[in-house]
């Protein structure tokens, strides 16, 4: 009998691959991480063909013991890893074959393809569920943050240029339905997971009497009522990649958040707005000027984000020109995968820490909201109230800042007479408009800073992020 060339596919065979081609095509060296993913879905697999008399129950409780033993020797990081044998399967498999003769039957109607498929889901369940978690955190920062600065007013900008007023913590919660919508979304991204693939074989399923329905329920694929969710078709479910690319993609767009907030936070922490003191421990100095303190983590947050982005490219790019079903180019969908897991949960973490050790500088953030410009609008909602019409009342108002500008004087220092020269519906009571307060009161309608609104969104994320 010819000696196979290969262990795994071997047969077909006269020679073993190239070492360079070992080299090349290995992948154990990043899908190693999947041990315990793979293992659970061996053992849910045994159990199944037990069930169904494929195997005995003897032979069942051998390899789910074996199994047992070797991700003991995973954990306690002592079993010995070999690229020759290409990936975590195969590695698992081999070192399971040394122990015991059943595990020979391990592989009953199973292929790498659907193996592979059930580890992924695997990891995509608990990786969403852990940067929902992580993301939390950053959200309870953030609350916390707003909770300490409930009553700090900062202006609100469009274009970088200042708008209008609005209390900061309105701001930080902007910040959290950003967040918000990250967390769920990986929520979904869990519950597209939820499907087994275990049974759709390389392509075709297997003519073999195995009882899918069961592999499911013992790997913990199941609706809210607990029953079994199997996928549909065996050709997609070895060829589809939505899963990696929805992952990605809900990754990319919590770095797009991350950047953004981290942006403000960059604007906010320099001499020219100085709302805000970053904390120590999330910056650094510079090597040749020591009054330096830059935001460094902010930086980076808004840096991973590109590196977030790159990753679901890769994967798109990857995929868009695959015929059905598996090609080996898919191998090349997990380093982006566990990059953009383990980039999105640093991030979530150093985002908390930055926010945790965040400090206000009330003086500041006083000065730039004083600036009467900001209630510039409220002045045309003004001359509304008084029967003008909105396009008339903004052309008045403009024209009053621009007297102002060529007066050199803050808006609400012009006279009486002064404006009444640019519109005959300004009265002695115009310069009333010019309280924040009163501004801030009048905002009331949902979704709006006013202090009413904001207590209730306070209550809201208090119930949300419990």
């Amino acid at each position: 009998m010819a000696k196979p060339s290969h262990a795994t596919w071997g047969g077909r065979f006269t020679a073993g691959p190239a070492e360079l081609m070992l080299q090349f095509s290995e992948s154990v060296s990043f899908d190693r991480r999947l041990a315990p993913f793979d293992i659970a879905g061996s053992k849910a697999h045994s159990a199944m063909l037990a069930h169904v008399g494929l195997i005995t129950a003897k032979e069942r409780d051998a390899i789910h013991a074996g199994l047992d033993a070797i991700l003991a020797q995973i954990v306690a990081g002592k079993f010995a890893w070999d690229t020759k044998l290409e990936d975590v399967h195969m590695n698992i498999e081999q070192a399971l074959t040394k122990r015991m003769p059943a595990a020979a039957k391990l592989h009953t109607a199973r292929s790498r393809n659907d193996q592979i498929a059930t580890d992924m889901r695997l990891f995509f369940k608990h990786a969403c569920a852990v940067l929902a978690e992580k993301i939390l955190g950053a959200e309870r920062a953030l609350l916390a943050a707003a909770e300490v600065n409930r009553d700090v007013l900062i202006p609100g900008y469009t274009h970088l240029q200042r708008a209008q007023p609005v209390g900061l913590p309105h701001h930080l919660f902007a910040w959290l339905e950003m967040l918000e919508r990250d967390r769920r979304r990986f929520g979904e991204v869990a519950a597209h997971a939820n499907w087994c693939p275990l049974g759709s074989g390389a392509i075709a399923g297997t003519t073999l009497p195995i009882d899918r329905e069961f592999t499911a329920k013992a790997l913990g694929f199941t609706d809210a009522k607990g029953r079994p969710q199997v996928t549909q078709n065996s050709m997609d479910t070895v060829a589809d990649r939505d899963l990696f690319i929805e992952f990605a993609a809900a990754c990319a767009l919590f770095g797009v958040h991350l950047s953004r907030i981290a942006e403000d936070l960059i604007l906010w922490s320099s001499a020219e707005f100085k709302f805000v003191e970053l904390p120590d421990a999330f910056c650094t100095g510079s090597s040749l000027m020591p009054q330096k303190k830059n935001p460094d983590s902010c930086e980076l947050l808004r840096g991973k984000s590109a590196r977030l982005q790159g990753n679901l490219h890769t994967l798109l790019t990857l995929t868009k020109g695959l015929p059905l079903t598996y090609n080996r180019d898919l191998q090349e969908d997990k380093p982006p995968v566990f990059d953009s897991f383990d980039q999105t949960a640093i991030c979530a973490d150093v985002l908390a820490g930055t926010l945790g050790g965040m400090e206000v500088i009330r003086s500041r953030c006083a000065a730039a909201v004083s600036d009467p410009a900001l209630l510039a609008t409220d002045l045309a909602d003004y001359l509304v109230l008084k029967g003008v019409a909105f396009r008339d009342a903004h052309h008045a108002v403009g024209a009053v800042v621009r007297l102002a500008e060529n007066k050199n004087v803050e808006l609400n220092q012009l006279t009486t007479a002064d404006v009444r020269e640019v519109h005959a519906a300004f009265a002695p009571d115009w310069s009333e408009i010019f309280d924040l307060k009163r501004a801030l009161a009048k905002r009331e309608g949902t979704g709006m800073p006013g202090p009413k609104q904001v207590a209730r969104q306070f209550a809201r994320w208090k119930k949300a992020l419990k």
